[in-house]
């Protein structure tokens, strides 16, 4: 068993992803307690499906009945391109520089899980990539690939947190990690003292509801609150801000991942064609782009919101 557990994670890496760690499906109940603690705060905001069915969201079997093991992986996103800062541009978030995430990642699992079966007939299992309930940080954290930060995104020491994560559950027993990363963010607070509009409440908890990407990318409304729309810092879409400032993101390097790379070259995005989108237009321009996440609703009112705050 231990060398097919060394033989599928070889494969993972072989894949294109960059770290992985097997840990058995046992339920999440301290994270569990923690999410129903930052519900109960409000912190979600308007993000109502993170309310719904907790137990479900800790413990995997509810997801898989039939997992003996939990497969999790991690691909760093990271390219070594920066923002222009130009008032008639927003600044898109890096890990939606590229084509969509999900489908990157989902392919790669897919044909990890296709390889696993090929190996054993009788493996079943079940790809997970952030839409799924899976609360993917705790499960990277408890596979050993990282810890939590202060700013609620997990770290590593190789990438650091500029990292996308997947899971397989699968139906067999494998070779489970022994340990996991020990919190290196020691006394540094530099993600809590950057956020412009202070979403980091305390070390380890944000609330969305004063987060720039929660407000640009997930809230629905016609005008953006008005703490977040004075503190835009030129943000149109996203916000990577507790992460420029980590210290352990000096550590960043480029991925082989070419599909991350900026389409079109661009990492910031210009105002006025936003607003003069057609949804024919804004279906084709973002098509297979993590930034559908936002309708183009959202995205036309971010536009108009930071071109006020630049006036």
């Amino acid at each position: 068993m231990a060398s097919l557990t060394e033989n599928i994670k070889r494969k993972a890496l072989g894949i294109g992803f960059h770290k992985v760690g097997i840990v058995p499906p046992e339920a999440l109940w301290r994270e569990e307690k923690t999410l129903k603690e930052w519900l109960n705060r409000g912190f979600h905001g308007e993000m109502a499906w993170m309310a719904r069915d907790p137990a479900k969201r800790s413990d995997p079997r509810q997801l898989f009945p039939d997992a003996s093991s939990v497969v999790v992986v991690a691909l760093n996103y990271f390219t070594p391109h920066q923002h222009t800062e130009d008032s008639d541009k927003g600044k898109i978030s890096r890990y939606a520089w590229g084509d969509d995430y999900h489908d990157v990642i989902k392919e790669k699992l897919r044909v990890l899980l296709a390889w696993i079966k090929n190996e054993i007939p009788e493996a079943e299992g079940k790809i997970c990539v952030d839409t799924a309930p899976m609360m993917d940080k705790a499960w990277a954290v408890r596979a050993g690939l990282g810890w939590l930060g202060k700013h609620s995104n997990v770290i590593t020491k190789e990438y650091g947190s500029w990292i996308f994560i997947g899971e397989i559950l699968l139906n067999i027993e494998l070779e489970y990690e022994t340990e996991t990363v020990l919190d290196h963010c020691g006394s540094c607070t530099a993600c809590i003292d950057a956020c412009p509009t202070s979403a980091i409440v305390e070390p380890y908890v944000v609330d969305s509801r004063k987060c720039i990407s929660y407000a640009t990318i997930e809230l629905r409304t016609a005008t953006l609150p008005l703490e977040i729309a004075d503190n835009l810092n030129g943000w149109f879409y996203g916000c990577d801000i507790c992460q420029d400032v980590c210290p352990w993101n000096r550590f960043e390097k480029p991925t082989e991942e070419l599909r991350f790379e900026p389409r079109l070259n661009e990492t910031v995005i210009e105002l006025d064609a936003v607003e003069s989108l057609t949804p024919e237009k804004y279906a084709e321009r973002f098509r297979r782009s993590a930034i559908k996440r936002a309708k183009l609703s959202a995205l036309q009112r971010n536009a108009k919101f930071l071109k006020r705050s630049s006036d």
